[in-house]
């Protein structure tokens, strides 16, 4: 066993699956991308489920990343084990659709034995597999690993809800007895016991089969592309290379607890370890998610941070650290990772400032609370009013409070906690004044005319700040978040379809997120901001940065809307009416009227005219003319907006002109690439198209062109261009298959209805056919149908089709009794045997949910119908 530094273990993993064909993927941010699903990247999986579920096809089969990670499920066990931590990084190696099984175990079992890479005892290597995975058991003893090294365990099939699943197999390694006080030795792996001696370093998931609610696993399918997902802790190999005893005296932690034991009065083994351990594990999760873009606040990840901030403080006053200090131990972190994560030591400035704010707003009410919670607890348990003061009026998170409690074996009422807190929410919802609705709702707003500029160039900028606005109140002090006005701004405020610029206001002492920008009443870009440190008063002056790339993208976007404009007038007329748009950094679209779909000869002509204009390099021109003269130069104004004394005109080479306040490229050469994604109609004579531009429309005709790879490999064409002679071929062996099937399904359909016809009854006088067929779905009973009308005056066929029974009722009305109806008949008969359908007197179809009793029943409703 080599003595790796985390560092180096990194490095080693890459080094081994790059030499086995991996392409090195970076790692996400911690902040989920267009996923709503999770609050945190939690996994090395987690940023990459695309090519999962095969929504995206990945450029290369094989993938290896190392991926930062927050889980806060088990927070409070945070500083109580040796291995449970709010962040970590896996360490991870991929295939999708390409290698399996056999290459899996031999690569995982080769990196930990190989002298080259983590050279570990393989009489220490332990494994664990699903006892319907027999393959997974050979491979190992294959590679060497001792068949009693090997525990078959239920538990090891990995699956969540309907969707991709299989079994998994987990790799531990043994510690020894040193770590085994009862000597109960393999038993703790075999019943699944807690411990600190078999230390879980690597799990293996081998995703076959796509799991469907309702069906057993052995009824399971197995998904067209197979795919191995790994994740193993780097926290936890460290821990085994460097020979400590818990994670936290590796070098991935124990620098954090060097540089807090500077500052405390209680050395990290006096402390008994938890506050130290807390102290460490939160300070990366915080140094990493600020760093990553997240901010603290009152929901979501920012009450995740919060709350974790307050505990490490709280754990901090157990030390004698009474004094705000996390931030000081960010240099610390960037430090130790700084050869990997580069960023941590760029951001550490700004990263420090936001968690010392924080800290400072905490720490004055941090011993206020304590205090008050102390009294309570000696009063008995903790009422759910007691714990919602503490947390509205104090600061104290409710977990907080739980810890504490239970320290001292109180109980907290935290249902009735949770039922004050929603209660609080509504209030809020209803109080908030929407931004879209401020003009009815704000007296303050609606009176606030004092005049702000906006500057277009989007250089960096002085601001002064004249109106603060919190739920449409004017305020003097902003602490949280809230609504600023500056006197002037390079912030785009959201209008004419362009979304607003995102950035941020900055001095000295303050820090304003600008989430968002939109038009007070009065016209005035209105920031909504969010305060990273400091606070921001009237009168403050900052230096306002918009997100340039941001800006840039978005320019783009807008200029090629109005090429696009100017395009669809020529290929498809001037009845071309714009009716409403959508700029944004990633996409854009145009909606307009048009009746009649777009063909793809008429796209591919809106393609070239505008990539035209583009290469044609047409500068910028702008004019803010009067309303009347500006109409006279034949610019088009979309039909939505009002407009003033002034008009500011927008030109893009000969051919576009229009009213337009939106920002825009210098040249028309700078939007790049345009390309259309979509058309489709959205309302009655409106249609919708949506464009890319610049990389975004590179990457689309990328990922078309990987589709159109993916298409030849499967038609087995030898280059794109055999692709549609190859389709061909495809689509009339299709044709072909589907007409010898159609002819052997009529022969079927022949000998059922024959077989039917011997067994049809007369009674009173009319020929009836009652029957149940097997292996039958709806298609042939209405073949068979067909053939027996012409010789029965009434049938009623029920099918049998993996699990349904489908129904066929048809009735000549002509000859049958008056009240027999194949519709109502149809309903009698589900009603009694469960089920649904209906249809016209002469014939119906339906569903039945069990044919028990079917051919009696049909004979009593057939009685009863005398």
């Amino acid at each position: 066993m080599k003595p790796l530094s985390g560092n180096n273990i990194r490095q080693l993993w890459l080094k081994f699956f790059n030499a086995k064909g991996h392409q090195t993927i970076p790692g996400a941010s911690l902040i989920p991308y267009n996923d709503p699903t999770l609050l945190w990247i939690n996994s090395g999986v987690a940023a990459i489920k695309k090519y999962f579920d095969g929504s995206e096809i990945p450029t290369q089969k094989r993938l290896t990343n190392v991926q930062k990670s927050i889980r806060t499920n088990d927070i409070e066990y945070v500083g109580y084990t040796a291995r449970h931590h709010t962040f970590f990084e896996m360490l991870g190696n991929f295939s999708i659709g390409d290698y399996f099984r056999k290459e899996a175990i031999e690569w995982a079992f080769e990196i930990l034995t190989s002298q080259d890479y983590f050279a570990l005892d393989v009489n220490r290597i332990y494994a664990t597999y699903n006892p319907s995975d027999t393959l997974s058991k050979q491979y190992w003893e294959a590679c060497g690993l001792p068949a009693d090294h090997l525990i078959p365990l239920e538990g090891n099939y990995w699956q969540i809800g309907e969707g991709p699943c299989g079994p998994n197999t987990e790799v531990f390694y043994d510690r020894g007895e040193a770590y085994d006080p009862k000597q109960q030795g393999i038993e703790l792996l075999k019943q699944e016991m807690n411990n600190d001696r078999y230390i879980e370093i690597w799990g293996i998931v081998f995703s076959q089969y796509n799991a469907v609610e309702g069906q057993t696993r052995a009824q399971y399918k197995e998904l067209p592309s197979k795919n191995i997902d790994t994740g193993a802790g780097l926290e936890r190999l460290a821990c085994i290379m460097q020979g400590t005893p818990t994670n936290f005296e590796t070098d991935l932690f124990y620098p954090i607890i060097q540089a807090t034991e500077k500052l405390a009065k209680v050395t990290y083994a006096e402390s008994e370890y938890r506050p130290y351990r807390v102290i460490a594990d939160h300070i990366r999760t915080l140094t990493f998610a600020l760093t990553d873009g997240a901010l603290f606040s009152n929901e979501g990840r920012g009450y995740v941070l919060r709350r974790i901030l307050r505990r490490a403080l709280r754990y901090g006053k157990k030390i004698g650290i009474h004094e705000p200090f996390l931030s000081s131990l960010v240099p610390t972190v960037a430090m130790m990772m700084h050869a990997f994560y580069p960023e941590l030591t760029s951001q550490q400035e700004r990263v420090a400032k936001i968690i010392h704010a924080e800290e400072q707003k905490f720490i004055h009410t941090l011993t206020t609370g304590e205090q008050l919670l102390k009294k309570h607890m000696d009063e008995g348990n903790i009422t759910s009013e007691q714990a919602f003061k503490l947390y509205d009026t104090y600061g104290f998170p409710i977990e907080l409070t739980i810890e504490m409690a239970s320290e001292k074996g109180i109980i907290v009422d935290r249902e009735g906690f949770e039922k004050l807190m929603e209660e609080q929410r509504e209030r809020a919802r209803q109080a908030r004044v929407a931004i879209s609705s401020m003009q009815k709702q704000s007296a303050d707003l609606l009176a606030f005319k004092t005049p702000s500029t906006f500057v277009y160039d989007g250089l960096p900028i002085q601001g002064k700040v004249i109106g603060l606005f919190v739920d449409g109140v004017a305020v003097k002090t902003i602490e949280e978040e809230g609504y600023v006005i500056f006197d002037q701004t390079n912030f785009y405020a959201e209008s004419g379809g362009q979304i607003s610029d995102q950035g941020s206001w900055e001095n000295i002492q303050t820090r304003l997120e600008v989430l968002d920008v939109q038009k007070a009443p009065n016209k005035q870009p209105m920031h909504f901001i969010k305060v990273s440190f400091g606070k921001v008063s009237l009168g403050d002056v900052f230096t306002g940065t918009i997100h340039t790339r941001k800006r840039q993208r978005i320019k783009k976007n807008h200029s090629a809307l109005h090429l696009l404009q100017f395009a669809l007038r020529k290929v498809l007329g001037t009845h071309i009416t714009q009716r409403g748009s959508y700029a944004g950094d990633d996409y854009a679209r145009f909606d307009f009227t048009h009746n009649g779909k777009i063909s793809y000869e008429e796209i591919q002509t809106l393609e070239t005219l505008v990539n035209d204009e583009i290469a044609a390099g047409y500068p910028l021109q702008i004019e803010v003319l009067p309303i009347e003269q500006a109409r006279k130069t034949g610019a088009i104004a979309p039909f939505d907006e009002t407009y003033g004394e002034l008009v500011r005109v927008v030109t893009l080479g000969p051919n576009s002109k229009e009213f337009c306040g939106g920002t825009h490229v210098e040249n028309t050469q700078d939007i790049g690439v345009f390309t259309i994604i979509s058309e489709e109609s959205i309302a009655a004579g409106t249609r919708r198209m949506t464009i890319k531009t610049s990389t975004a429309a590179y990457l689309a005709l990328k990922q078309r062109e990987k589709m159109l790879h993916h298409v030849q490999e499967t038609l087995q064409a030898k280059s794109p261009v055999e692709v549609r002679d190859r389709l061909q071929v495809v689509m009339n062996e299709k044709d072909n298959l589907k007409l010898q099937t159609n002819h052997l399904l009529d022969q079927l359909a022949n000998q059922e209805s024959q077989v039917a016809l011997a067994g049809k009854e007369m009674y009173q006088g009319q020929r009836w056919v009652i029957r149940v067929l097997k292996k039958t779905n709806k298609d042939m009973l209405t073949r068979i149908a067909d053939r027996l009308k012409s010789d029965v005056d009434a049938m009623v066929l029920v099918g049998e089709d993996d699990g349904t029974y489908p129904l066929l009722i048809s009735f000549n009305t002509k000859k049958l009794s008056p009240s027999l109806l194949a519709g109502q008949f149809m309903k009698l008969l589900t009603s009694k045997l469960g089920g649904s359908g209906g249809g016209r007197p002469e014939q119906a179809f339906g569903a039945l949910k069990s044919i028990d009793r079917f051919l009696e029943t049909v004979q009593e409703l057939r009685d009863a119908s005398k």
